[in-house]
């Protein structure tokens, strides 16, 4: 956050900003190599409240079978096998909870759907930037990461990729927002 921006100012409605967003994750696959991948469309937004964030709030929708990982035979796999994106096309994430940490730090709790499976998580998020774009509306960045164990969410093919594909998967997030 810069030094004449106050978490106040930031108060507002903000959309998703997908040119300059990015969220991904990162997946161990055998004991040696891991494998990256990300997510290419998406939609979301946030209310923020500068002076109470508790009243704010988030929400995201990303469409699974936007899923890259450079390789074409994997990612075919991960939509149809992993994600099942024909009986679940999109992962959701609404926010219940928001609490300010130290710094430019929060803890964002809600509820991550996958594959038509909802549990709460808590992902650590740190602001990380304010700017003013073209027009003058402000630019808000975030950044954020939360360790998920995908079997929780019933993500699996079969008993080799749960043995050969950790059941840990870190999601990591890169977010702007813009005000509407």
């Amino acid at each position: 956050m810069s030094t004449t921006t106050t978490l106040s100012e930031l108060t507002g409605d903000y959309v998703l900003d997908p040119a300059r967003t990015t969220i991904g994750f990162v997946a161990r696959h055998t004991m040696a190599s891991r494998v990256r991948g990300r997510f290419t469309e998406f939609e979301g937004g946030a209310s923020l409240d500068g002076d109470d964030p508790s009243r704010s709030s988030v929400r995201l929708t990303v469409q699974a079978g936007s899923v890259q990982t450079r390789n074409s035979q994997r990612d075919d796999h991960l939509r149809a096998r992993f994600l099942k994106v024909d009986a679940h096309p999109a992962l959701t994430f609404t926010s219940t909870e928001v609490e300010r940490t130290a710094g430019a730090g929060f803890k964002v709790t809600g509820d991550l759907t996958i594959r038509g499976v909802t549990r709460p998580v808590t992902v650590d998020v740190e602001l990380t930037g304010v700017e003013n774009g073209p027009g003058g509306a402000a630019r808000v960045g975030f950044k954020g990461s939360l360790m998920i164990d995908r079997t929780s969410w019933g993500v699996n093919w079969n008993a080799v990729t749960a043995v050969a594909v950790s059941p840990k998967v870190l999601l990591e997030f890169d977010v702007t927002v813009i005000r509407r």
